[in-house]
């Protein structure tokens, strides 16, 4: 059945086919998976959205959607470190597990329940209720929020801690290749952690989400062929017998709006339509990154140093207890605006916008190619650290600022380097080709749109 044929089918049929969707309540794992359910519904789906209390959504933001709360029993509040931050998900999933199954048993107890829902679609790290889901008969397909190269490092932990690259015993091994995955080196990988605890928590991680995939119908990714066409070939190859789909950029193929679930200052944009083409500085280091007092004082005046116009989405807790320093907001004035939060892919989509510094977490990197704008990375944890990789030596549309704690001199520098000068230029002509080739991906029968269309029959195979 054509995509088209199966829209019809569902709309004009007694009911829709439904689609159960669990994101992570994380803000960067939340927004791709609304992206997808917006895609799923759009082509005939009716969507239900499991959620925890935790970070839970705002239903009023999806009105066509049906929302289901899951008691997860776990304290406001997001985790401060890495290790917290692994037990926490294993947490959700312990925690989730016997009210998420007394839900969907319900669900699927009601008038045409069973024969409605078509599959569940659940955030990778969510293994314990994929399991539920399939112990009740449900299919379940598997999205991760990161690039193909990243879920590549997770399937290899096990192989680079036999050939010694993990755990790292030395702060000598952190700069040597990794030869079985270019271009990373071994502070890339995602392993790379302060402690043997802490090692093993994330080794935990990284196998229950292989695991997730590999038991699944199918694994989703938030990226397109011509961005990362050889890491998806050998994901495919690896995962043999999993169909993969490439469904990216979701941000510019999905119809949903934005579930930010921190207030998005929206006055910024009349600033920047005073500012000169290409000439602001973007700053946003995302939404659970943290740095301390000192880098944020240090960037600050990196910045402030550089001259260079700039507008900064200054989440409040980036720096816990910190602010910007003293001094800094006389130093730049007329040049600067600091806002809480941001409309990000406006901004980068603004054409005032030439530059964009970010932590590198993936929904940035890809909506800063998506943008055509040229990247200054300060990886701080996780998929970060290789995202930055990509950017400066895969893409080439950008510098990664990584290793130990920032420098005002080389956070100007680095600003100069990529705003002004030949160099700048190149790495902006090379991030505008990353913007055409996503275009192409989402234009009528690009690869991505013919990915979807694989994906909704799949779904409807199932």
């Amino acid at each position: 059945m054509a995509p088209e044929e199966a829209n019809t089918a569902a709309a004009g049929g007694p009911r829709r086919r439904r689609v159960l969707v669990f994101p992570i309540p994380y803000q960067g794992h939340i927004n791709p998976m609304f992206q997808l359910a917006g895609l799923l519904h759009e082509r005939g789906f009716a969507v239900t959205v499991f959620h925890t209390h935790f970070n839970g959504p705002d239903p009023s933001h999806h009105p066509a959607y049906d929302f289901v709360p899951v008691p997860d029993g776990l304290p406001a509040g997001s985790p401060g470190t890495v290790a917290a931050t692994v037990e926490h998900i294993f947490a959700i999933n312990s925690s989730c597990e016997a009210p998420f199954r007394e839900r969907l048993v319900a669900l699927l107890e009601a008038p045409g329940g069973r024969g409605d829902v078509a599959c569940l679609v659940a955030d990778a790290h969510l293994l314990t209720l994929m399991d539920v889901a399939r112990q009740q008969g449900v299919p379940t397909l598997a999205l991760r929020t990161g690039s193909a190269a990243c879920f590549r490092n997770f399937m290899a932990t096990p192989m680079l801690c036999d050939k010694g690259y993990l755990p790292v015993r030395e702060e000598s091994q952190l700069d040597a290749p990794v030869r079985e995955l270019p271009p990373y080196r071994v502070r890339d990988l995602m392993a790379i952690t302060s402690s043997r605890h802490e090692h093993d928590l994330v080794c935990k991680l990284l196998a229950r989400a292989v695991e997730a995939v590999r038991t699944s119908a199918g694994f989703i990714l938030n990226t397109f062929d011509a961005l990362e066409a050889d890491d998806l070939a050998t994901t495919r190859r690896d995962l043999a017998g999993v169909p993969v789909f490439d469904v990216g950029p979701l941000h510019k193929l999905s119809p949903a709006s934005s579930s930010s679930l921190l207030p998005q200052d929206r006055a910024c944009l009349g600033w920047l339509d005073a500012q000169p083409p290409a000439s602001v500085l973007y700053i946003s280091f995302g939404s659970l990154a943290s740095m301390s007092g000192a880098d944020l004082a240090e960037a600050a005046w990196g910045v402030a140093d550089s001259c260079q116009p700039f507008l900064w989405a200054l989440r409040p807790g980036l720096a816990r207890g910190a602010a910007l320093p003293d001094g800094f907001a006389a130093a730049t004035e007329g040049r600067g605006l600091v806002v809480g939060w941001a409309p990000q892919e406006e901004m980068l989509a603004h054409a005032a916008v030439g530059g964009f510094w970010t932590h590198g977490g993936w929904n940035s990197a890809l909506e800063g190619a998506c943008g055509g704008v040229p990247m200054l990375c300060r990886p701080c944890f996780g998929d970060q650290m290789g995202n930055a990789r990509h950017v400066e030596h895969v893409w080439r549309a950008g510098i990664a600022l990584d290793g130990g704690g920032l420098e005002r001199g080389a956070v100007e520098a680095a600003v100069r380097r990529l705003m002004r000068g030949e160099e700048g230029k190149e790495m902006r002509g090379r991030a505008r080709e990353l913007g055409s080739r996503a275009a192409e991906a989402i234009a009528e029968g690009g690869s991505s749109r013919r990915s979807v269309d694989r994906l909704v029959n799949h779904i409807l195979s199932l």
